[in-house]
């Protein structure tokens, strides 16, 4: 039962294997996380995850995706994190949360309102990308960062570090997959630049360091720092799971101490081949291949499969998302299904 292992990143230990991953819950007002964003992370922490990843945080209000994301760009927005974050902590998660810009994502409507960009009349603000290339048909067309949007963007990211850690969060996340702006910048399919940030593999991922270096200045040591990314556009030309090895190569000495592996979501109408842990594979060849540790993401929804994952080698950490959705429980149900031990919070231990 190797899902229910502790495990130790810096001065951090994980009570077991299974990770709460950042959900959007889209449910904020002015990037202010309520009561709904207490239960739903307080719950999964009460239902015995290792740890819990409160969902994509803009760092600025461009960088939202809708205008109902949490933020992370000003004090009022810490003061509510930092009860929520004391509460995972309290019942024994450590507590995270991914730190996010949306780039030419941003600006949508909510998934239950249809999902896609907003009008104009809806309240739509300008995006921003590394190119003038908008994601798809009707989405609105962003305007590429010049040199000093760049900056600012590496001064909000640091800044939002430096909040996270004053809200009482353990562990950071960086956003860097689903099609978002740091993913924006590392595929050529939306990179099309020609300066310092454009062009090659390492011009490319130039933001990405720069990025991390910025928030490692300000994160403490003693605390990880994990990337999330997607290994694979799915698209020819596009970024792929050779690229993906390659900056996972170059992250241990950046500060990285975990890469989530997903993939996908910087172009529409590709082809994946969904199936039970269709992404897990991403996750082997980088834990291999780079030498740093993974996280694997997608489809699990199974203890045993979860268990198989960490047994495996192919990756030191599952992230439930869509599983955990449905069962805020699932790490106390897969411990009673893989005859594992964990303990229940007082309150709730005449039920067990």
């Amino acid at each position: 039962m190797k899902l229910f292992e502790p495990y130790t990143q810096r001065s951090q230990t994980l009570r077991n294997r299974i990770v709460v991953s950042p959900m959007c819950q889209y449910s904020a007002q002015d990037g202010v996380p309520n009561a709904w964003h207490m239960v739903h992370l307080g719950s999964r922490a009460v239902g015995g995850a290792g740890a819990v990843i409160a969902e994509a945080t803009a760092i600025s209000p461009q960088g939202r995706i809708s205008g109902h994301d949490t933020g992370i760009w000003n004090d009022v927005q810490l003061e509510a994190w930092r009860p929520i974050a004391a509460f995972l902590a309290e019942h024994g998660a450590v507590p995270g949360v991914q730190l996010a810009h949306a780039g030419r994502k941003a600006s949508a409507r909510r998934p239950w309102e249809g999902g896609g960009s907003l009008p104009l009349d809806q309240g739509a603000w300008q995006t921003v990308a590394p190119s003038a290339i908008a994601f798809d048909q009707d989405w609105q067309v962003p305007q590429a960062l010049d040199i000093d949007g760049i900056r600012k963007l590496i001064a909000d990211f640091r800044a939002a570090a430096v909040r996270a850690r004053a809200a009482g969060f353990k562990l950071i996340e960086l956003h860097g997959a689903h099609g978002y702006l740091l993913h924006q910048f590392m595929s050529p399919l939306s990179n099309r630049r020609t300066d310092e940030y454009g062009g090659s593999f390492e011009n490319r991922t130039r933001l990405l360091r720069e990025v991390i270096a910025a928030v490692r200045e300000v994160w403490p040591d003693s605390l990880p720092l994990w990337l999330r990314i997607s290994a694979t556009d799915w698209s020819d030309h596009g970024w792929n799971i050779d690229d993906s090895v390659r900056l996972a190569n170059q992250l241990p000495r950046l500060g990285v101490d975990l890469v989530d592996v997903s993939s996908g979501g910087l172009v529409p109408h590709v082809k994946i081949p969904l199936g039970p842990g269709y992404q897990v594979p991403f996750a082997a060849r980088i834990r291999q291949e780079a030498a740093i540790a993974t996280g694997a993401v997608g489809l699990i929804t199974e203890p045993a499969q979860a268990d198989g994952i960490i047994a495996g080698g192919a990756a030191d950490l599952v992230l439930i998302a869509r599983a955990s959705l449905r069962d805020p429980y699932f790490p106390r149900r897969a411990a009673q299904e893989l005859g594992a031990t964990i303990t229940p919070p007082v309150q709730y231990q005449r039920a067990w």
